[in-house]
């Protein structure tokens, strides 16, 4: 590449050269990473934007081992799916961190599926008990199906138990259930709380769908869908009685999962451990099988980072990048 070549990578592009096992191996060692101090994640920015009931903003950070510098800008559009598109949509643009100069351009929407499915996974891995046997799903959109064939890879799930506010879309998950090679069940999100050992939460939902007295002691819960300021899948009681663990405290407590029960003052920023420490083995995590863990995932910038960096550095061994010239 020529010093003002841009790469550019394409969403066919990303998902020939990036899987959910690349996906696991990029955001965990993000984890540990944030958690060491050696990356930074920035401020998002999210906002509704008064038209078409979407949302938008912008995810970004800096990983000094890596040297990857980079903003995702893209967000959420309900009304997609009629249309034939998928409801998030986003770009990754990656910089020179020497320079500042625009060096890539990444097609966002793929990764920004795995990524997330791929911090859930980390969070099933490092939290969950490892005789887990139930997976529970609560949402049935576009990105669960990615969830629940990442979480599938971190336990040896015997069945899966689901619930979606529209259940015509649960056959669509059954699928994926059945291509991974496990028995899928609908049924009441009560009984998917009450059976499940692992529980995903994977919904756009402003108002608590799981209640305290659902949840058994042992479970491990990965909240997933709770990324702006508002939304809620958990009750706040939930929260406060689970040991809760984060991508970042920050966001958690002002965007994510806590953020209703540490408006309450039912839980402190103290009260909450980044994933990270969890990773890198300064936390141990679950203490005993009777622990409730709570996994708030809010997103970050360098999630998509580290995908999108790992998307470039592949393409350009491969060589078969594209690039336009600026300047």
């Amino acid at each position: 590449m020529h010093g003002n070549d841009i790469l550019i990578v394409t969403e066919d592009d990303c998902k020939q050269l990036i899987d959910s096992g690349g996906a696991f191996d990029a955001v965990k060692d993000m984890f540990g990473r944030m958690a060491s101090g050696e990356a930074r994640n920035f401020p998002v920015v999210r906002e509704a934007i008064g038209h078409a009931d979407a949302f938008y903003g912008f995810k970004s950070g800096f990983d000094k081992i890596s040297m990857t510098l980079g903003v995702k800008g893209g967000g959420y559009w309900p009304g997609n799916m009629a249309q034939g598109l998928t409801n998030h949509q986003s770009v990754v643009c990656l910089f020179d961190p020497d320079t500042g100069r625009l060096s890539a351009l990444v097609g966002g929407n793929y990764l920004t599926a795995i990524r997330t499915a791929a911090a859930s996974a980390v969070s099933i891995e490092t939290l969950s008990r490892e005789n887990s046997m139930i997976l529970g799903m609560i949402g049935a959109g576009h990105q669960a199906g990615f969830q629940l064939r990442a979480a599938a890879e971190q336990r040896n799930f015997e069945k899966v138990v689901a619930w979606n506010y529209h259940p015509e879309h649960l056959p669509n998950l059954g699928k994926v259930a059945g291509e991974v090679g496990l028995p899928f069940e609908a049924t009441t999100i009560e009984q998917v709380c009450v059976q499940a050992d692992v529980i995903i939460t994977i919904t756009s939902s402003f108002a608590p769908l799981l209640m305290n007295h659902w949840i058994r002691p042992g479970t491990h819960i990965a909240c997933m869908g709770t990324d702006t300021y508002g939304k809620q899948e958990v009750e706040s009681k939930l929260v406060a009685s689970a040991k809760v663990f984060a991508d970042e405290i920050d966001q958690s407590t002002s965007i994510g999962e806590a953020q209703h029960a540490f408006a309450e003052g039912l839980i402190t920023k103290e009260r909450i451990t980044p994933l990270g420490e969890v990773v890198n083995g300064t936390h141990p995590g679950r203490s005993d099988d009777e622990d409730i863990t709570l996994f708030d995932s809010t997103g970050m910038g360098l999630q998509d980072l580290a995908v999108a960096g790992a998307v470039v550095r592949k393409a350009m061994e491969a060589g078969t990048v594209q690039t336009v010239q600026i300047g």
